[in-house]
């Protein structure tokens, strides 16, 4: 059979194996070097929640699925063009994943009678127990090659068998057509100053594998995907948690106020916190604290002493961080708060994502204690979405809640670098003027149109005063005055209110009226536009809220243009359930999946046709 290179508009490749394997090296390689190809691209990786799971387990599987496209790209796809499998377990969790006409590469030496029996195999041929044999099969010596191919090294054995991802990335760079050059530019940089002997190592098995992929009858085809037709810009590949580093960064630049982060590690926003720590040359003071409470403590004293003042965490530490927000919000100093959300309750699903915590956000605090909640809906929106709060947090004197997820914080594409002179100044409302003989300093006092009080840095004469979590009047006198007690309440309330004329409208893609709304927030966006677009319905629009509390202005009279309401969201229905309290008078449908896993464009299209 003659060989042919076939032009695709997309592909989806799924690396799976034991976390030691360096699934998700290979899958970042392959992603990066396709989004400075160009191509349009979406990743997700997928971790074992396990620190470190019997060898060879299912429940040890890494996962890292790239979706790469001709055109942008906005999910990492439901099911995989080809499954790169480097053991038994791997093809075991991941085969349900193989579209009808995939590829399946597999290391042959890892499937011995003992790495069998571990993943739960039952007869000698995986492929047909699993219902899957009559897809491309690879079966490549893998650990045989790699060895082969490193004999003369110098390396040890255990060194030489932790390449064996490169020889695989080799096979598949040379399946779908990519340069090796990016590769090779990696290595060098990676290992030049600590490890220079693994450079030429790392480079021979990586063409080995483009190499023997060639050279094999097995390999039927190879394709090509062109560059996507991006709007022209400097672009990088960036992960959610980065951008979202980078974005308060921005902020801090745009303030002129200096960045602190107070945070304690929680997996998936530790990335946050160590991204941060990297750019001290930006002014940029990070704390590892002992715990939750103190990190988001230390972020309001750094609130109250000047400084764009940010905390991470994940849903079980937001939890710990309530008592402390409430303080921010009775102090009304500046404060972000990142909850990049994961499977819950307790330590539930720790490295898988959801969207649970919304309820938690909204209204897990004592007392009536509102801020201001925004949403991330890609991994490059992180950026804007991580500026938004901030500028909202400085101007607005309130906390601000930006929530995350595991599946855009860890998951990248293509981001366009953008220009700082394009982004708007932030203004923190710092007391200017000099305070008249015999007046003090009010620092409940407030803007009269947007109800915003006046910030003043300690330390400066004649500005003197108290904020704290006790309740006060105007002037920061201590009061336990009622009807003073419930003015005060409904000022930090209509303050965050009005905080909806500075944000924008909510806009909506379709019809402009019609039978059904279908609406999502966060990181399902891309699945649900994907799905929208794929039902093509002449009476269904989408609408995505990167706004949350508060709603965009125009929400009732855009929602008032629909018969029903379609909310699809990755919990059991806390955004519907917002929506019905704040908007009862339409009609709402829910869709929602709860598996630690993101949505499948598949079951949404199904999910929009049974709602018409």
């Amino acid at each position: 059979m003659q060989h042919k290179v076939i032009d695709v508009s997309d592909v989806v490749i799924r690396f799976a194996g034991d976390s030691g394997d360096g699934m998700q090296l290979t899958g970042s390689l392959f992603a990066d070097m396709s989004a400075i190809y160009g191509n349009g691209l979406s990743t997700f990786p997928d971790y074992p929640a396990e620190i470190r799971a019997p060898h060879g387990t299912i429940s040890g599987v890494s996962g890292f699925q790239v979706h790469i496209g001709s055109e942008k790209v906005n999910t990492p796809g439901d099911y995989c063009d080809m499954l790169v499998a480097m053991n038994p377990a791997a093809l075991k969790a991941n085969a349900k994943w193989c579209k009808r006409e995939a590829m399946i590469l597999v290391d042959a030496d890892a499937f011995d009678d003992k790495s069998m029996e571990r993943a739960g195999f039952k007869t000698g041929n995986p492929f047909e127990e699993l219902g899957v044999e009559d897809r491309v099969i690879i079966a490549a010596p893998i650990t045989t090659l790699t060895q082969e191919s490193l004999k003369d090294s110098g390396m040890d054995q255990k060194a030489i068998l932790k390449c064996k991802n490169m020889f695989t990335l080799g096979m598949a760079c040379y399946i779908y057509s990519r340069p090796l050059d990016y590769v090779h530019t990696y290595l060098e940089k990676r290992f030049a100053k600590k490890h220079p002997e693994v450079i030429l190592p790392n480079m021979k098995v990586l063409q080995d594998g483009f190499n023997y992929a060639a050279a094999i009858q097995a390999v039927p085809n190879t394709y090509k995907v062109e560059s996507a037709d991006l709007e022209p810009g400097l672009y990088r590949n960036i992960t959610g948690n980065q951008a979202t580093a980078w974005g308060l960064l921005a902020a801090s630049e745009k303030s002129g106020l200096p960045l602190f982060c107070g945070s304690y590690p929680i997996t998936p926003a530790t990335a946050i916190l160590e991204e941060l720590a990297l750019h001290k040359s930006l002014g940029c003071k990070t704390l590892q604290a002992e715990d939750e409470i103190a990190g988001i403590c230390t972020a309001i004293g750094a609130s109250f002493a000047g400084n764009l003042a940010v905390t991470t965490t994940s849903g079980p530490g937001l939890s710990l961080k309530s008592e402390a927000l409430g303080l921010a919000v009775m102090t009304e100093l500046p404060l972000v708060i990142v909850d990049v959300q994961r499977g819950g309750p307790s330590t539930g699903l720790p490295t898988k994502t959801e969207q649970t915590d919304l309820d938690q956000a909204l209204f897990g605090r004592n007392g009536e204690c509102p801020m201001p909640v925004i949403a991330a809906h890609s991994p490059a929106h992180c950026f804007d979405a991580a500026f938004t709060a901030a500028k909202l947090a400085l101007e607005h004197m309130t906390p601000v809640m930006l929530l995350s997820e595991g599946f855009i914080g860890n998951g990248s594409e293509p981001w366009k670098i953008p220009a700082m002179a394009d982004y708007p100044e932030i203004k923190p409302p710092f007391f200017h003027g000099a305070l008249h003989d015999g007046e003090r300093f009010r620092p409940y006092e407030r803007d009269p149109e947007t109800l915003v009080r006046r910030w003043a840095i300690p330390g400066q004469k004649g500005l003197e005063h108290r904020i704290g979590g006790l309740e006060k009047n105007h002037d920061g006198v201590l009061s336990t005055d009622p009807q003073n007690h419930e003015t005060m309440v409904r000022e930090r309330a209509e303050k965050v209110e009005r905080i909806a004329n500075c944000i924008p409208e909510l806009q909506v893609e379709g019809p402009e009226s019609g039978k059904l709304l279908v609406v999502s927030w966060g990181g399902t966006y891309g699945h649900v536009l994907s799905a929208f677009r794929q039902c093509g319905e002449p009476e269904v629009a989408f609408a995505h809220f990167d706004f949350i509390k508060p709603l965009p202005r125009n929400t009732r009279e855009v929602f008032a243009r629909y018969g029903k309401i379609l909310v699809c969201e990755l919990n059991s229905g806390q955004f519907a359930g917002y929506l019905r309290a704040e908007l009862p008078e339409f009609r709402y449908e829910k869709y929602n999946k709860v598996q630690g896993q993101p949505f499948l464009v598949s079951e949404l299209v199904e999910a929009i046709k049974n709602n018409l």
